[in-house]
């Protein structure tokens, strides 16, 4: 975890922008009980040669966080998830048979997760940072199971091709992370941490 510049005095909540198109992590966001606005950071997140998953999901989220789009009188949250299995880096499949390729790979092998999060004020030159590894044992999926778990839950918009909030706890043997909210696309409790270090007071 890092952060630039001082620590400010804590401030009761304030109204914040997510630099996000994802419902998701709207509706992750919204659990924090602080009025937000929601922009598309219009990021490109194509990684860079040779850059490793968690190099990249830390810097998608500096960089949304920092979108030109963004208000800089205001505190941004830029998030980025990124997913290895078996060596390959797997993002949101779009269809449904990318959808059933990435889970035909992950199944019966381990898969790690790296979610990231930065926060950050550009006229304060403020920016914290903290970034949430999970690892996820997927068990054994028959073909079956693989396509009828597509057919009930498309989750084409997901990287990883599943929805942990919902079936798709039903594809896994072990979930283990620091915040369970990471695997569902934006760590909440990295999030109010870098908050508090902020000085922003969510139970004021």
């Amino acid at each position: 975890m890092s952060k630039e510049n001082t620590q400010l005095g804590t401030t009761s909540p304030q109204k914040i922008t997510l630099a996000s198109t994802s419902r998701y992590r709207s509706a992750l966001l919204a659990r924090l009980k602080l009025p937000f606005d929601v922009i598309d950071p219009g990021v490109d997140e194509t990684p860079l040669p040779g850059e490793v998953p968690a190099d990249l999901a830390r810097r998608l989220a500096i960089a949304k966080a920092n979108s030109p789009l963004a208000p800089s009188n205001q505190w941004v949250v830029g998030s980025d998830q990124v997913l290895v299995c078996q060596g390959r880096l797997m993002g949101k499949p779009h269809t449904t048979q990318n959808a059933l390729d990435q889970l035909k790979l992950c199944s019966n092998h381990h898969a790690t997760f790296y979610t990231a999060v930065c926060l950050k004020h550009r006229n304060m030159q403020l920016e914290y940072v903290s970034l949430v590894a999970t690892e996820v044992v997927f068990r054994s999926l028959s073909a079956s199971e693989l396509q009828r778990y597509i057919e009930l839950e498309p989750a084409l918009d997901c990287a990883g091709s599943f929805k942990v909030e919902g079936l798709g706890i039903s594809l896994f043997e072990s979930v283990q992370s620091s915040d369970p909210t990471a695997l569902e696309g934006l760590p909440l409790i990295a999030l109010t941490s870098l908050m508090r270090q902020a000085g922003i007071n969510l139970l004021s």
